[in-house]
């Protein structure tokens, strides 16, 4: 999260009003982007339709054909419904903050079709139905960016870790595999801290992003998932500490 501090003043100068309520309204807007993070302990990660294109805050990212994907409203509120036809797309909404103050990330996801055949330890294979990132930016982005993947995958096994075969520095915790589970919702809480510390073997430094992605490309199938109630706490919800 970023806040705008005050310019330093020369002694026995005051900031001005105007200043003060900049700042004071920085705080509340900050605040207020991220689900009144500072007051309630959580950092909603907003899924808001826009007139067209991403979601509101959102950017897209098209690396193979044309990304396909709506804002739906479900019973819990709105997700983001992605469809992927031998393509692959992401999408991505920026937030900073230090991780070990918001440690948990909680999300829902429901996947309704997975790529055939796909499994994230074959490079010629590597396509999701369903992927959740952290992203924690380091300039040069493309070459220092850590990541952290959260993904429902085809083929490799629930419980296991993978180091992409496709960039150096993305690490993959598959949560679910296969078609157990298929069409339903699922809740997951992930505390990304512990998760980057085992991963990386080093304190993360601050959050930069989040994405959602899906694709089929690799496997030259298609796939279809929901991603939605994406949020960061302070503390686990409903005293589940995973």
């Amino acid at each position: 999260m970023k806040i705008r501090l005050l310019k330093r003043t020369r002694p026995g100068i005051l900031p001005s009003a105007l200043a003060l309520k900049a700042s004071f309204a920085s705080l509340l807007g900050a605040s207020l982007l991220f689900g009144h993070a500072l007051a309630g302990g959580v950092i909603e990660v907003p899924i808001k339709p826009a007139p067209q294109g991403p979601p509101e805050g959102w950017q897209l990212k098209e690396w193979k054909g044309k990304a396909d994907f709506k804002v739906v409203k479900e019973d819990f509120g709105p997700a983001i419904h992605l469809k992927s036809e031998r393509t692959s797309s992401a999408l991505y909404k920026d937030v900073e903050f230090e991780l070990k103050d918001y440690p948990y990330l909680s999300w829902r996801w429901k996947v309704a079709s997975l790529p055939q055949g796909a499994d994230v330890r074959e490079k010629s294979k590597d396509d999701q139905a369903a992927q959740v990132y952290v992203i924690f930016p380091k300039w040069p982005a493309v070459v220092n960016s850590k990541v952290v993947g959260y993904i429902w995958d085809t083929s490799a096994p629930a419980g296991s870790s993978v180091r992409s075969t496709k960039t150096g520095n993305t690490r993959y915790m598959v949560l679910r595999s296969g078609p157990d589970g298929l069409g339903a919702w699922h809740s997951e809480t992930r505390n990304v801290y512990e998760d980057y510390k085992k991963l990386f073997n080093e304190e993360p430094p601050r959050i930069g992003k989040v994405s959602v992605m899906i694709d089929s490309d690799d496997t030259r199938s298609s796939a279809e998932s929901f991603i939605g109630d994406i949020r960061f706490s302070n503390a686990p919800p409903y005293g589940k500490n995973p």
